[in-house]
């Protein structure tokens, strides 16, 4: 079995890289997550959490399945992550026409917390750019896009594969 490795420069180090997609793409995100949570740290947020309230703020009022769309998160993960947001006052739950429907929404708390958070977002956003560049930036967001959608298609029909076996 070949053990052969991609070398990316990052920073002043190199790091190595996997030749599996899945498995680079988790490593990144990983040392960019660290990054981006240490910058917000001072609003008691994680990136994570921030993108949650984002997501919030920009749809006014969301359901649990309008933030799973929005963010591509799975709702076992989605759901401990407003319970702890609930739990903190800076999310509450938002009354809805169908009941069964859980629906969030910014407390007071949430939008000062958000108001806290972005600036000091921005702050990482601009430390991983000015390495980066906007351009190569620009150039990853279309690459990514794309796997995006490559993969989701490939999670579809492999769904749809299966239940045509369960059905037959």
């Amino acid at each position: 079995m070949s053990r052969r490795n991609t070398t990316l420069a990052i920073g002043q180090g190199r790091g190595r890289l996997s030749p599996c997609v899945c498995n680079t793409l988790r490593m990144v995100t990983r040392v960019v997550t660290q990054l981006y949570d240490d910058c917000l740290r001072p609003s008691g947020l994680r990136v994570t959490q921030f993108s949650i309230l984002v997501a919030i703020a920009r749809l006014g009022e969301a359901s649990l399945k309008q933030m799973e769309d929005e963010l591509a998160i799975d709702q076992t993960t989605l759901t401990r992550s407003l319970s702890l947001l609930e739990r903190a006052g800076v999310i509450e739950r938002a009354p809805h026409s169908d009941g069964r429907i859980k629906a969030m929404r910014l407390t007071w708390k949430g939008k000062r917390t958000l108001e806290v958070a972005r600036p000091l977002w921005a702050q990482a956003q601009g430390k991983v750019l000015r390495e980066l560049g906007t351009k190569a930036w620009a150039d990853a967001q279309r690459r990514l896009a794309r796997l995006h959608h490559v993969a989701v298609k490939k999670r579809r029909r492999g769904r749809e594969g299966r239940a045509r076996v369960a059905e037959g």
